[in-house]
């Protein structure tokens, strides 16, 4: 991979922003009654992903950035949860594209955090 000039060359984020679009279309099929409820939070989660991402690498320290992508992971933990409960009271049929696209995004994060987190240690 070439020099990073922004936070739109991480592949995680790039993963990240897919996941939260294929969120905004799947969801969009939910019943209006969850409009405030599930659907909100579901996209919420989704969205805190990619943007935790951005705002991490945006701040100043290491630590901060380590920290923001920890924030991130947790939101992709709540997204994970919120998708398989919409799933499992049938507001959403497949969820595999979303589940893989997840996996990909964790894996991806925890790799991030890891090698931040070397470089921070060995300072």
């Amino acid at each position: 991979m070439g020099k990073l000039e922004s936070y739109r060359d991480l592949e995680v984020w790039k993963i990240s922003m897919q996941l939260a679009r294929e969120v905004y279309q799947i969801t969009e099929g939910m019943p209006k009654h969850e409009i405030y409820g599930l659907t909100s939070q579901i996209r919420r989660a989704s969205v805190s992903v990619p943007a935790n991402i951005a705002e991490g690498y945006g701040r100043n320290h290491r630590k901060e950035y380590v920290q923001f992508l920890g924030i991130a992971n947790g939101s992709l933990k709540e997204l994970e949860t919120l998708i398989l409960l919409a799933h499992d009271l049938n507001y959403l049929n497949d969820i595999t594209k979303l589940m893989s696209l997840c996996e990909s995004a964790g894996r991806l994060l925890t790799r991030l955090r890891q090698s931040l987190q070397r470089v921070t240690d060995s300072n």
